[in-house]
């Protein structure tokens, strides 16, 4: 059964980081790509970034590129989300999800973990 945990969330202050953790288990270790997605409240969820399997590739959203970065070290069970510089506007509900291969939807996705970023 493919289980996805995040972990690393809080209440921090403007211009802090974060770093974010999604482990997997249950089969997802050769997926083709793990990536992470938001949802502020009264908003759609949007894409963050993601990196392919054995951690290349990493792409982000416009908004993530200069202050975010997202690693996957080793290849390993865990892809980590760093988040520097962080703004209010980034407040939200982190979810990582997982792609199996190129050719599908984003299929497995974990509970989420939450951001507060206070101004």
């Amino acid at each position: 059964q493919v289980r996805l945990v995040e972990s690393g969330g809080g209440l921090v202050q403007a211009g802090d980081s974060l770093r974010l953790s999604c482990t997997e288990s249950g089969g997802t270790f050769n997926a083709y790509a793990t990536g992470w997605f938001r949802q502020a409240p009264g908003k759609e969820r949007e894409f963050v970034a993601s990196v392919e399997r054995r951690g290349g590739n990493p792409t982000y959203s416009d908004s993530a590129r200069d202050r975010f970065a997202i690693s996957r070290p080793n290849a390993g069970m865990s892809v980590y989300l760093q988040m520097n510089s962080l703004k209010p506007e980034d407040t939200a509900v982190y979810s990582c999800a997982v792609k199996p291969s190129p050719f599908d939807i984003w299929k497995y996705w974990g509970q989420g973990t939450q951001v507060t970023v206070s101004s």
